[in-house]
């Protein structure tokens, strides 16, 4: 093992528990023979001879008596040298390091294809909910049109009590901190860099193509007021932050352009994810054969993520002895549809003075930049007013467009950004 934090220390405890079935059932019979962690002076809850302790990972990758490599140190070095030099010794390598993959998978896949050992990583998307695995083998024959999903349960605990509790981003994300499921720097969760890394793993996966963050266009949630979430709960919609990869036909008819975004989005309450709530996961997909699956469970913490690392290793184990591992495959080249390519349908709020002829300079911005308004709302403010609008479907480079025009409109205050609202893509 490399790392022994929340999650390695439960695996620990959930491989205890057990090892007798697993042996049971595969014949194989798993032992922890090195840990590597940082500290040697550190206590520890685990009941581990503290012979088994190293501060030298590549020492246990090393060891020629070490079967299989757990990583889950997280962080992209020295992960990345040391999976290298694991599959390099031939030694499959189960790892829940979303950064490491989404940065380097395309080169660590290969690697492992190459001297035909596994490389497993189910815990690295959606914590303990099993979904690497059915897309990489039950689904590998399915035209897979878009998978969409839930999959940061800090942001979606913090959308969940503004939208029960009416508090603001602020005070939820404060109690998301206090119950431990957001660290003291949450900027990774409410960001979306943390979604993108896990967004670029699917895509990678589903449709067999190179796919690194920064190819991944994100937005985070820190902007949703208490106020926007009210008003799109009358109209019967709840807001979600979403992972969104989607497949579409190239107009110039070599092969699918795909798209992978993260960023807030309006759900009907009558779509299933709009009931996942708290810091559950869920994942939505779209086929053409299968139709629509759903995916949904504990999407973080240190137990449902040991299971997802154990089944790994179980795997591993079990196809290192009958010497059949299995393959991620060549991945290709990415086609990327850039997110101003887009539709969408899109709410959008704006604060601004109340008086007469307001409302057509700012439905003339709309109109000339050809974004169809389908409900338009109007409250009182004061001498102000607030102005909701939902659109028809819309390109999204002219939603951007009207934005940027609308905000130097004298007669508005105020620019909210615009939601998506899921159902309305492209």
């Amino acid at each position: 093992m490399l790392g022994c934090g929340n999650v390695g220390s439960a695996f620990v405890d959930l491989l205890r528990q057990r090892r007798t079935t697993i042996e049971a059932r595969t014949s194989v019979n798993l032992q922890i023979a090195k840990v590597a962690v940082r500290s040697l002076n550190r206590e520890r809850a685990l009941k581990l001879s503290s012979n088994l302790f190293t501060t030298d990972p590549l020492a246990v990758v090393e060891d020629p008596d070490i079967d299989i490599i757990v990583e889950l140190i997280g962080g992209v070095e020295p992960p990345f040298s040391l999976v290298r030099r694991a599959l390099e010794l031939h030694k499959p390598v189960v790892t829940g390091n979303k950064a490491l993959l989404a940065e380097h998978g395309a080169e660590l896949f290969a690697a492992a294809d190459e001297v035909g050992v596994d490389l497993l990583f189910e815990a690295a998307v959606a914590g303990g909910i099993p979904l690497m695995r059915p897309l990489r083998e039950s689904l590998a024959g399915e035209p897979v049109r878009r998978v969409m999903g839930i999959v940061n349960g800090t942001t979606n605990y913090i959308l969940t009590q503004m939208t029960d509790a009416g508090i603001s981003y602020e005070t939820a994300l404060k109690q998301a901190q206090e119950l431990g499921y957001a660290e003291a720097d949450p900027t990774a969760d409410v960001s979306g860099h943390d979604a993108a890394a896990k967004a670029a793993i699917i895509a990678s996966i589903v449709f067999g193509v190179v796919v690194k963050p920064d190819d991944v266009y994100h937005e985070g949630i820190a902007e949703i007021s208490a106020e926007d979430i009210a008003v799109v709960n009358r109209l019967g919609f709840v807001v979600k932050a979403v992972a969104i990869v989607e497949a579409f036909a190239s107009p110039k008819g070599s092969g699918p352009e795909i798209t992978i975004r993260v960023h807030p989005a309006l759900v009907a309450k009558e779509h299933p994810l709009a009931a996942v709530r708290d810091s559950f996961n869920a994942v939505f997909i779209e086929g053409e054969a299968v139709g629509d699956l759903m995916f949904y469970g504990r999407g973080a913490g240190g137990r449902p993520t040991a299971s997802a690392v154990l089944g790994d290793v179980v795997d591993a184990a079990t196809n290192l002895v009958h010497n059949t591992p299995g393959r991620v495959g060549t991945l290709a080249a990415a086609t990327i549809r850039p997110i101003e390519e887009l539709k969408s349908a899109f709410y959008i709020c704006l604060a601004v003075t109340d008086r007469p002829g307001v409302l057509a300079q700012v439905a003339d911005v709309f109109g000339r930049n050809g974004v169809s308004i389908q409900a338009m709302e109007q409250q009182g403010q004061g001498d102000r007013a607030r102005l909701i609008f939902v659109t028809h479907e819309s390109l999204e480079s002219a939603v951007q467009t009207t934005m940027a025009e609308l905000s130097h409109l004298a007669v508005v205050l105020d620019v909210h950004r615009a939601i998506r609202m899921i159902g309305g893509e492209g």
